[in-house]
């Protein structure tokens, strides 16, 4: 009995001493988001476009746009908004899934947005944070892109020019 309650006890203290293990999980997708993606979030899932009333959905890359009554998932933008200007265009994160079913309300609660200009976006930031999303002017740090592409290129898309005025809202 006494050799019983010993190894008890022992089997006790052993499985108390084992380190306690916290798991963290942080979603970050910065390196998946759009040079033209406003600054300021480590995760996005869709950004809301109010100027064209459609979203663009930032795993799939694809823009989530209105035809008649259905949902159209596309690589661009339809013809009719062929002048819009991605990078001067105020977008809206929302981190819920399918916010397109709540259209309505994106269209009354985000309309006062429409033709705001001005806000920072990723191409424009000197953060070294967003040096990771691909054609970012600043490249990124020595070695990040075999890392992450695992390619040889640094990511540089346009010899390094913005065009901001680096005055933007977040």
């Amino acid at each position: 009995m006494k050799k019983l309650f010993l190894m008890a006890a022992v089997m006790m203290v052993s499985l108390f001493s084992m380190p306690a293990k916290a798991q963290l999980n942080v979603n970050v997708n910065i390196g998946s988001q759009p040079l033209w993606g406003p600054t300021g979030y480590d995760h996005v899932d869709y950004y809301y476009l109010p100027d064209v009333e459609s979203y663009y959905y930032v795993p799939k890359r694809q823009f989530v746009y209105l035809n008649g009554n259905d949902w159209v998932f596309a690589n661009s933008l339809p013809a009719r908004y062929g002048n819009y200007d991605l990078y001067n265009g105020y977008k809206v994160v929302i981190n819920s899934p399918k916010p397109y079913l709540n259209f309505k309300n994106d269209k009354v609660k985000y309309g006062k947005f429409k033709g705001n200009k001005g806000q920072l976006v990723i191409r424009d930031s000197r953060d070294s944070k967003y040096y990771v999303v691909k054609g970012h002017p600043h490249g990124m740090p020595p070695g990040q892109a075999k890392k992450i592409y695992g390619k040889g290129n640094n990511g540089n898309g346009n010899n390094g020019k913005g065009h901001g005025n680096g005055k933007g809202k977040h």
